[in-house]
Order: C-alpha cells, then structure tokens, then sequence
C-alpha cells in the first residue's frame, strides 16, 4: 500500500474516533443529572422552571450540563462570575431548545456586564457611515458571543411573569440566528410549514406596528417594532412568561411557537 494512502487512511479512522469521541461525550452529559445543589439553584434563580411539566426536567438537567461544558463565562467591567449566574443563564437558554433538536452549535462565550452597557452601533446610508453608542441589556451575535447585564438578566428570570426576559430574548436570537440569518424566520421543525409561519408573523407584525404607532397597549413589547428579527424575540419572551395572554391576543403566533419549540406553556400547571 502506497504510503500517502496509508497517511490518509490513519487520518480517516483518527477523525472518526475523534467524531466518535464527542458524541459519546454529549451522550454522557445529555444523560446527567445535576447536582442537589445545582438543582436547588436553578429553582431558586429561575422559577419559570418549577412550571416546566416533569418529563422535561431530565432533558432540561441534561442541556443544562451539555451547555455549561461547552460554553465559556466571561465577566467584563470587575464582574466575577459566580455559579448561581452560570446555571441561571445556562437553564433559561435550555428552555428554549429542552424539547427539540437545535442546539447553540456556534455559541462558544457569554459575556456578564455588572449592568448596562455601552454598545457601538453602526449605520449605513449609501456610501455613508455613522457610529454611536447606545445602552444595552444584551446583544446577540451570528457566531457568537452573546453578552448580558447581569442585573437584567437576574431580574428578568425572577421575575417570570411580566414577559420581559433578556435572557430568553437574546438566545431566541441565537435560535433565529442557525438559519444563517437573524431575520425572525428560524428553521422549522419537522413537518412545520415555512410558508405558514411567514404568513402568521409578518400579518402580525404589521399588526403590531400600527398598534405601537397609533399608542396603543400590546401584549408582545413594543420594541417588536423595530424589526421581524425583534418582533420574534419579543414574542418568545412573552410565549414563556405570560403564554395565556399571548394565546389570547396572538393565537397564530403562539400556535406557531407551539409547533416551533414543541412545548406549550399556557397549558403549564401554575399559569396564570
């Protein structure tokens, strides 16, 4: 046998094993519970969780552990990250994906702020472009990183039923963003109809920003103006924390998340 072939031939089996290797790794973790501990925290630190029916607790356990091992912490601005900040942040994000198959595949690093914080933002018109910066709660990015203010990401799992969650707005980005396009028009499910879904949200985001231009109340934020990509983030935040009224005001909408993340909240012991 020629030499480069057997090279080729070793490189081959090396990167099978190696592929082997992880999957028998996620597997582990996926299968893991957590600690009593940990458990405790995560109850403690997000109470949308004690709804969560029992047969997703496991799932959920699991993602959290396959979350943690894959995901890097990091505080900015004299923030030292503790535990409680870790599983809270980990197990909102595992919400969204505890009874489907997506995952935060290109999610790497999370940044903590102690708060708010200042963000450049860039404009394009024509040849012409403008910076400046503005004050955020969170901020999502196509490959990754996503950075949060603490004190509004602790807040927004605390409190879970006023339908504001940063947490669960910007990793319904990282959702959107598996497309390859923040666009509010993530990958659907399996037998999930892209046409549908299309029609349901932009009939409703139009909707919805005539209500925000005429001054009216909105059950989805009316920060959902700004864009579909936002409209979509917004609706996620309300799907979870206030799912009742969601269906009431948005019934397509919420059928669509039904189908989209395969839970169905309004339907959740303890909702009000």
């Amino acid at each position: 046998m020629p030499i480069f072939v057997y090279l080729i031939l070793l490189v081959i089996a090396a990167l099978g094993v190696r592929h082997w290797s992880r999957r028998q790794a996620r597997k582990k973790l996926l299968a893991t519970p957590l600690t009593e501990r940990q458990r405790a925290i995560v109850l403690e630190e997000v109470p949308l969780v004690r709804r969560l029916p029992a047969q997703f607790h496991g799932p959920l356990e699991g993602k959290i552990n396959l979350f943690l091992n894959q995901v890097q912490f990091v505080g900015r601005g004299g923030l030292e990250v503790s535990e409680e900040m870790e599983l809270s942040i980990a197990a909102q994000a595992c919400l969204l994906v505890v009874n489907i198959d997506q995952w935060y595949k290109n999610l790497r690093t999370i940044l903590i702020y102690p708060g708010a914080f200042k963000s450049l933002q860039k404009q394009h018109s024509g040849y012409v472009v403008t910076e400046r910066e503005i004050v955020r709660t969170g901020e999502s990015w196509l490959r990754g990183p996503v950075v949060l203010s603490w004190a509004d990401s602790e807040q927004g799992a605390l409190n879970d039923r006023d339908g504001h969650n940063v947490v669960l707005h910007e990793f319904a980005h990282q959702i959107d963003n598996l497309s390859g396009h923040t666009d509010g028009a993530p990958l659907m499910n399996k037998g999930q109809s892209f046409a549908e879904w299309a029609r349901v949200f932009i009939e409703a985001y139009e909707r919805h920003v005539r209500a925000v231009e005429r001054g009216h109340h909105t059950v989805i934020d009316p920060y959902g103006a700004e864009g579909h990509q936002e409209f979509f983030a917004v609706s996620v935040e309300v799907f979870f924390e206030k799912p009742q009224a969601l269906k009431q005001a948005e019934p397509e909408v919420y059928g669509q998340l039904v189908e989209l993340f395969r839970l169905d909240p309004a339907g959740w012991e303890g909702v009000i």
